[in-house]
């Protein structure tokens, strides 16, 4: 997903990459930038320079699903069908962020484990634009901890209990233990005794003492912005003007596209409508662009 791939990135990718081979990358210019510097994958193409091609038509076999139609729409500025049921794109409107938490929870719990047969742990991610807030990613983390996980075999750190069974994300590159920022992974063990615990990631158990829990944090919830580059059969997401300063159109974007199977947004219609028409992207300042158009010319 090289929308992701920021300057420095890019520049150490291409040093690795002999004269003689291709290179070709494939992304979603309409996703979220990268976090470091640089606007790479938009730049490459409005330079104009590079050959590309552009995927824009929904096949048969899409049409049928409204994540992927109003993912379109999103993009094209137009208002997203709200409406409808029987669908794997449903809208609930909360206009009380308290409403909003405690509806999360809810069917995150019992609604939607009941209705799809899915797993609340593994299948279903919430995601919300920012960490703060009632319907922000810490308590919207603690509260679903509290409904889903009720372990009592635990260690603390932080203020944060790291419970048996909990469901957690790295947040620091590990080259030690070999795991990754964004790496989700579900509590194993827990030993009080020796102060540690263990995290499975895909299979690989990790073990943590409790000096190092600040590399962790629980991961029920989380930001729009670090599930970029991942899907989830699942997704449950807040959508409220108490988050003004993120609504924009690809962040609003980014989150709909990571739902597989089933997205429910829950808040306001006005939050959604504002981030739609929001589409002023944030200048990267590298030239990029016009250097690529200047270099290739000559």
């Amino acid at each position: 997903e090289c929308s992701m791939i920021d300057v420095m990135l890019m520049f150490h990718l291409l040093k690795a990459v002999p004269d003689e081979m291709t290179l070709i990358l494939i992304g979603d210019v309409d996703q979220l930038p990268a976090v470091g510097a640089g606007n790479v994958l938009s730049d490459i193409l409005n330079s104009g320079v590079i050959p590309y091609t552009r995927l824009t038509k929904i096949f048969r076999q899409a049409a049928g699903s409204r994540i992927i139609t109003n993912a379109h729409r999103i993009n094209k500025g137009q208002p997203i069908e709200l409406r409808g049921r029987d669908s794997d794109f449903l809208f609930a409107e909360r206009n009380d962020p308290e409403a909003v938490a405690e509806l999360v929870i809810k069917l995150c719990k019992r609604n939607i484990p009941k209705l799809y047969h899915v797993n609340p742990l593994t299948d279903i991610q919430v995601l919300t634009p920012m960490q703060r807030g009632l319907v922000g990613a810490v308590n919207l983390n603690q509260k679903l901890q509290e409904r889903l996980n009720p372990s009592r075999s635990f260690l603390r750190r932080g203020g944060v209990e790291y419970r048996l069974h909990d469901k957690v994300m790295q947040i620091r590159n590990d080259y030690d233990k070999d795991v990754f920022n964004g790496d989700i992974g579900f509590i194993t063990r827990v030993d009080a005794q020796e102060r540690e615990l263990a995290v499975s990631f895909d299979g690989q158990e990790v073990t943590y003492d409790q000096t190092e829990l600040d590399e962790l944090v629980l991961a029920y919830a989380c930001t729009i912005h670090k599930s970029q580059g991942s899907e989830y059969p699942v997704v449950v997401m807040p959508f409220m003007m108490s988050h003004f300063i993120m609504l924009q159109r690809n962040l609003l974007y980014t989150g709909v596209t990571r739902a597989k199977k089933l997205l429910v947004l829950i808040g306001e219609k006005r939050a959604v409508a504002y981030a739609i028409k929001n589409h002023v992207a944030v200048d990267r300042n590298t030239r990029l662009a016009e250097r690529l158009k200047k270099e290739i010319k000559k």
